[in-house]
């Protein structure tokens, strides 16, 4: 067996820094301190620190009043803010600044009298966020289907934005279903979708006609973990998208296979080694790491944190 270990893969900038935060906060006030929705999209991370008292919610009433609470990466709408105030909750806010971006973009849309059409997947937390910073003048869509079903008037002002953890492709046939219905639409001044998202995609696509099989790291909510099993398939290889080595299954492979381990931005590292190091003993494989692109992104904590530094 050969294993090709996809680079860049695992956290993303935004993630390292909702984790930091997390665990800086802890340092300082201690448990039970809140988090709003889940810190990041990963169920072992989400269950790691859920055995060390933190505790997360879906509905900010679920604070108690003067309580600590962490905003996810994936962000919050401004009643999430409001709601947090009137319960004189100390507030961290650790949304990826890329998320914070597309919500700018948002208000500056709405502001400017925009019907904005933000491509994403209904219910995720971050279109959720997205859509509350501006919910008159939002529409969402998923793809061209939604987009023919629009009925937007002819002369009025369009502008789209996208979740950012979209697959590229298909935010691409999605955006060009909306500029050929609404030629005259606006976007974002820079694409939406993280630097992150792209180039884990990015790496996949040029890998995986070496792969046999293809193993994704991440948690079966994490979009950008889905993206990369979906790119897998797409090329028309076997692709499995698992949370940790338990679940792993030798029937999966083929002693001969070249596979292919990647993982979604939100996914640790520690659970791709222990497949690597399963893989290793299980079928004598041997591991080779190709890098497709450099990553050198950093963010600073949230402003909260960094005033008690």
């Amino acid at each position: 067996m050969h294993i090709i270990l996809a680079n860049p893969r695992g956290f993303c900038a935004g993630v390292n820094m909702a984790i930091e935060s997390l665990e800086r906060a802890l340092a300082v006030w201690g448990s039970p301190l809140y988090v709003y929705h889940e810190i990041v999209h990963n169920r072992p991370i989400v269950e790691r620190f859920r055995a060390r008292g933190v505790v997360f919610v879906d509905d900010i009433a679920e604070v108690p009043a003067g309580g600590t609470v962490l905003y996810s990466a994936h962000g919050v709408s401004p009643e999430i803010r409001r709601r947090s105030a009137e319960r004189s909750l100390r507030a961290i806010d650790a949304t990826c600044p890329l998320v914070t971006k597309v919500h700018t973009e948002a208000v500056r849309f709405a502001r400017d009298g925009y019907t904005i059409v933000l491509v994403g997947h209904e219910g995720h937390d971050e279109v959720v966020g997205t859509m509350g910073e501006a919910p008159a003048n939002i529409v969402l869509v998923e793809d061209a289907d939604d987009v023919a079903a629009l009925t937007i008037p002819a002369d009025a002002k369009v502008a789209f934005l996208t979740q950012t953890t979209l697959s590229v492709d298909e935010a691409r046939v999605v955006v060009d279903a909306l500029r050929a219905k609404y030629p005259h639409i606006v976007g974002p001044g820079k694409d939406d979708i993280c630097y992150a998202t792209q180039n884990r995609q990015e790496a996949v696509r040029d890998l995986v006609p070496a792969a046999d099989v293809v193993l994704v790291l991440g948690s079966q909510n994490s979009s950008n973990s889905q993206r990369l099993a979906e790119l897998a398939r797409s090329a028309g290889k076997r692709a499995h998208l698992i949370d940790r080595v338990s679940e792993l299954r030798d029937e999966w492979f083929a002693p001969a296979d070249t596979v292919l381990i990647t993982a979604g931005a939100s996914a640790p590292e520690d659970h791709v080694q222990d497949c690597v190091e399963y893989l290793r003993r299980t079928f004598g494989a041997e591991v080779e790491s190709r890098v497709v692109r450099e990553e050198h992104v950093s963010f600073p904590l949230p402003r909260e944190l960094r005033v008690l530094a």
